[in-house]
């Protein structure tokens, strides 16, 4: 009785009773995705959304906010509110890369708070047939032997084919030229007519063609091989150690969201990843989910600013820029 009187004069005061405000969430919560439907970061938030909104009690929609790279959609989540309805979905090129490459309005680690990693894929060291190469190693003799005739495709200023290829050729003193496309499936088309020489490539694109004999592939740019193709050598094993290269995918929220509404985000992501369907989804599309222990704010917190620091002197010393 005491506790219904004390509503019924919260109520008539204006003032609602506090176990009853802040539920979250209490309406449908919106993940932004920086790029056009259809592409891999957009399936991999559709995958993610479809089970998330099970677990959270709440539709779970997907926004395509499209345009200078994804600069657009990720600067739409810096400004949203910090209650929990808008996420971020990004991943190695929208959350370090451009921060490095554009005079960006936000700041990727201060104006974001991290809820959890998703998934990784590593990219493979590809090269045309023609190349008189049989193993990494030989390339890479090949490569200094030749120094400035050979030459990597890229999807363009700042793509992960052009930022891995000049992190390759301070790993192992080689000089390569770099010819940009208007995408990676350009380049990989006159790779495969011998119109260039290699590409550091995504194995979605990349695989299907070292499996045709269309192209050569010499190592994985990971700590282990690919388990969709176990006869590719790590870049460990092919004598390049430490030449670790992947895309991975994170999701985030606008700074100041309060920690509780972060750890119920988080919780519905490590559901999500832990079903079998969304697994088995994300396998096809050549991500390897993170281990359920690096699933954890404080885990993308750290991983991401490692990253920043990782990648930001490379891209700067090399002077790459986007207008």
């Amino acid at each position: 009785m005491k506790s219904l009187i004390a509503a019924i004069a919260l109520a008539i005061s204006g003032i609602a009773p506090p176990t009853f405000a802040q539920v979250y969430p209490s309406h449908p919560i919106t993940i932004v995705v920086p790029f056009a439907a259809g592409g891999p970061t957009d399936v991999i938030a559709r995958t993610m959304a479809q089970h998330m909104r099970a677990s959270l009690g709440q539709s779970v929609i997907v926004e395509n906010v499209t345009g200078a790279n994804g600069n657009i959609g990720v600067g739409k989540v810096a400004r949203a509110a910090p209650d929990g309805y808008t996420i971020s979905i990004g991943h190695w090129s929208t959350h370090v890369v451009n921060g490095a490459v554009y005079p960006l309005p936000y700041d990727l680690l201060k104006d974001f708070e991290p809820v959890s990693l998703i998934a990784t894929n590593s990219y493979l060291i590809v090269a045309k047939n023609a190349v008189p190469a049989g193993d990494l190693k030989s390339f890479i003799a090949w490569l200094k032997a030749n120094p400035n005739k050979a030459s990597e495709g890229t999807a363009g200023a700042g793509s992960p084919q052009h930022v891995s290829g000049v992190f390759f050729q301070n790993a192992t003193g080689t000089r390569f030229q770099f010819v940009p496309y208007r995408g990676a499936a350009p380049a990989m088309q006159d790779l495969m007519a011998g119109e260039i020489d290699m590409i550091i490539d995504d194995p979605t694109s990349s695989l299907p063609q070292v499996r045709a004999g269309r192209i050569k592939a010499f190592a994985v740019t990971a700590k282990s091989r690919l388990a969709a193709a176990p006869d590719i050598p790590s870049v460990d094993e092919a004598g390049l150690p430490g030449f670790y290269f992947s895309r991975w995918h994170a999701l985030w929220v606008p700074r100041g969201t309060p920690k509780e509404v972060i750890s119920t985000l988080n919780a519905a992501v490590v559901g999500a990843l832990a079903d079998p369907t969304v697994r088995s989804r994300l396998a096809d599309l050549g991500q390897e989910i993170f281990p359920r222990e690096q699933q954890t704010p404080a885990v993308l917190g750290a991983y991401h600013k490692a990253e920043i620091e990782k990648w930001w002197p490379i891209i700067k010393a090399a002077g790459i820029k986007v207008e």
